[in-house]
């Protein structure tokens, strides 16, 4: 489950079906009553109906609270700069930290420390064309040691330079208020 929507699709499906339930993070709902296959394949029904999957694999389920961790993790600033990403993976599955990343690379073509630099390149993305903030403001935000190790990831992962990114979006909206006649 990535959003509200998700838990209250599943919430409302899971209701539906008179079973007991408890929605323990953003992935997981742990089911009360022993489920038939019958029933199994009723939530897996309903759930798609909403858009959603039901997950009964547990090294999917592993992958998804990964990734659902890295993404809070970097939303909340706070948390990325207290936080060290595989201590915090470690403790929260009761993991080796090792065996977690294979699991990662394995299930997701890529490494945990990759997926971790591009959610925080989606949060610059975002702090640019959102927020009145300089760059230097955005590398201390997102914990870079500087705009030069900011600037030089971001143009690894877009091909851009923030610069060029900022001017797109800048053409981009002045676009948009033109066709709106703003």
């Amino acid at each position: 489950m990535v959003n509200l929507r998700c838990k209250k699709a599943v919430r409302e499906e899971l209701k539906n079906l008179r079973l007991h339930f408890v929605i323990l993070d953003m992935v997981a709902v742990d089911v009360m009553e022993n489920i038939t296959a019958e029933q199994h394949e009723q939530i897996r029904v309903a759930l798609s109906r909403s858009g959603l999957e039901l997950m009964d694999n547990k090294k999917t389920i592993i992958i998804e609270i990964i990734e659902n961790s890295i993404i809070e993790m970097v939303r909340n600033r706070n948390e990325l700069s207290r936080t060290n990403f595989p201590e915090y993976l470690s403790e929260k599955l009761d993991c080796d930290y090792s065996y977690l990343s294979g699991l990662f690379s394995e299930g997701r073509g890529t490494t945990i420390e990759n997926f971790i630099l591009y959610q925080k390149i989606e949060r610059v993305k975002e702090l640019i064309i959102y927020e009145e903030l300089s760059f230097k403001e955005i590398a201390v935000k997102m914990h870079f040691g500087s705009v030069a190790h900011l600037s030089s990831q971001f143009k690894s992962a877009t091909g851009l330079t923030l610069s060029h990114f900022k001017e797109l979006i800048s053409k981009r909206q002045i676009l948009v208020e033109d066709v709106r006649g703003i």
